[in-house]
């Protein structure tokens, strides 16, 4: 634990990639087995027990602290784990930390009613470091500016490899990953995951600039739509079907309906949509099955899951990512012919007869509701990673609009000092009645650190009422916020929710009575008046 410790304590403080790396990789060449592995598993959200941390620190804390200045305390540092280490009393005898591996074995052998003691124990013997990396552990919420990539990363440097290796293989094995470690150090083989659902990792697009819509020979390239849903991975192997997100996270759980219909041997590329009638619904419907742990008939009955495929890495036991794309789609129509998998489709390819006609379609995507278009050369492989020249995403544009701020909340992690959680909204004007503001979306991004202490600094002077952790502000600072779509919701009292809301400019200049009227946001559904960013 004391090492452990001292790795997260320095990654906290250690802003960059390279200098992470050196530290997780050292860590990995000198921490003993399990418990290199059970760090492992924590870094890269896999550990294999779940706990009501929440409450039971809070029934814990009661007993040493005010319930009030407890929450207080809570909010504005912004983590329960760090709340709670340094509120909690120093150890009056300091006890031998334990072992990464012993706090594992503990709770998942412990029952619901010993896990608070087992944890009262162990902060009772620690200092305020090892008792916040305890707690990061546990809670699996590290929050040290490390992503699972990045952990992989650090462990290939143990062979010299490529962190794809480790990725081909990762889902096919369990913590503490004991084989894997043998395998990076030279003393076992690499693991065997042969017929096991893995995943693979992604082939990803870069944006189409002007310079390379200019260069384009359209004839090389395949057509696609982008679909506004989630980018998803469907594997299955044995008995076993799995759903994979982006970034190799198992959500299977939360789309049963996807994976227990039928059994394949193979790897396919797709887009996670909800589906009614073979229509496409709204983003905002998905996102009511997005990270659940499970589901309820209701949800499934209401939201329907939806896969829609456009590449196949895997089938049976040929590997075809080398292949050339045009190759890989015809043995995906194939497949699709003769497997007939419920609740997935084959993604359209759009037709261009010139770059004028494929300008045009670009032109008219928001009107048809769709995010964009893909470019794939036919003759490429799927490489993972980002490649150049490959494929491209000429995403629609997105539309502003100027709203003002109301509320605002602390972030969290390195932000837990500063108000970057804001809330926005636009005038509603009643009939006969004077101008309100409704809020219409949250914005935690696209403003820079010099900006963010703006408007941090704006936001404590122009507090006009508190909360718990949020303040509502005077209604005087504009935000001009770029955003995707917008579509009707009965769960957000102005009628309207946004798609990825984001800070695009802060009106300094602007007075809050100029900023739009609701009405404005509501045509954007109707596809009337539509703003855009000028380019």
């Amino acid at each position: 634990m004391k090492a452990f410790a001292q790795l997260l304590d320095r990654l906290s403080y250690t802003p960059g990639r390279n200098a992470k790396l050196a530290l997780m990789t050292r860590y990995f060449q000198t921490a003993p087995d399990p418990d290199r592995g059970w760090a492992l598993a924590a870094l890269t959200g896999t550990l294999p027990f779940k706990a009501p941390m929440r409450r039971i620190l809070l029934e814990l804390m009661e007993k040493r602290l005010d319930a009030v200045l407890y929450r207080l305390s809570r909010d504005y540092v912004g983590d329960t784990a760090e709340t709670v280490a340094l509120a909690w009393p120093e150890p009056l005898h300091p006890a031998e930390p334990p072992r990464l591996a012993d706090v594992v074995t503990a709770l998942r052998t412990a029952s619901k009613a010993e896990i608070a003691g087992l944890i009262e124990t162990w902060l009772d013997g620690l200092d305020a470091t090892g008792r916040w990396a305890l707690l990061k552990f546990i809670t699996g919420a590290l929050r040290v500016g490390v992503s699972a990539r990045l952990a992989k990363t650090a462990l290939a440097a143990l062979r010299d490899c490529d962190p794809d290796e480790i990725e081909e293989i990762w889902h096919g094995l369990s913590p503490p990953y004991g084989a894997l470690f043998g395998w990076l150090e030279g003393c076992a083989p690499r693991p065997d995951v042969t017929g096991s659902p893995v995943f693979r990792p992604l082939m990803l697009a870069h944006p189409l600039e002007e310079a390379d819509f200019a260069g384009l020979d359209l004839d090389a390239f395949a057509v696609e739509w982008k679909w506004d849903g989630v980018r998803v991975q469907i594997a299955g192997g044995g008995d076993h079907v799995r759903l994979y997100s982006r970034t190799g996270d198992d959500i299977s759980a939360a789309f049963p309906e996807l994976v227990a219909p039928f059994r394949f041997e193979g790897v396919l590329d797709g887009e996670l949509l909800v589906m009614r009638d073979g229509v496409v619904a709204p983003f905002n419907d998905l996102q009511q099955r997005l990270n659940r742990k499970t589901v309820t008939r209701r949800t499934l009955e209401q939201f329907p899951a939806h896969v829609r495929l456009y590449d196949s890495l895997v089938l049976g036991d040929a590997d075809l990512r080398a292949l050339p794309f045009a190759e890989r789609r015809l043995m995906l129509e194939r497949w699709y012919s003769d497997m007939q998998p419920p609740r997935m489709d084959l993604s359209e390819l759009v037709v261009c007869n010139s770059m004028d006609d494929l300008a045009e379609i670009w032109r008219k995507t928001r009107a048809a509701e769709m995010e964009g278009l893909m470019l794939k050369r036919r003759s490429s492989p799927y490489l993972a990673g980002r490649p150049k020249g490959h494929w491209y995403k000429w995403k629609r544009e997105a539309l502003t609009i100027d709203c003002v701020l109301m509320y605002a909340q602390r972030g969290s992690g390195k932000r837990s000092s500063y108000y970057s959680d804001l809330t926005f909204g636009l005038w509603r004007e009643p009939t006969g009645g004077t101008p309100e503001l409704v809020p219409v979306g949250k914005a935690y991004s696209g403003f820079n650190d010099a900006e963010l202490i703006e408007l941090d600094r704006w936001i404590r002077q122009n507090t006009v009422e508190t909360f718990g952790p949020v303040r509502s502000v005077s209604a005087g600072l504009v935000l001009e916020i770029a955003f995707d779509a917008a579509q009707r919701s009965s769960r957000h009292k102005s009628g309207v929710a946004m798609r990825f809301p984001r800070v695009h400019r802060i009106r300094w200049d602007k007075p809050a009575h100029e900023a739009d009227r609701l009405p404005t946001l509501e045509k954007v559904i109707t596809g009337v008046d539509q703003p855009v960013i000028e380019p």
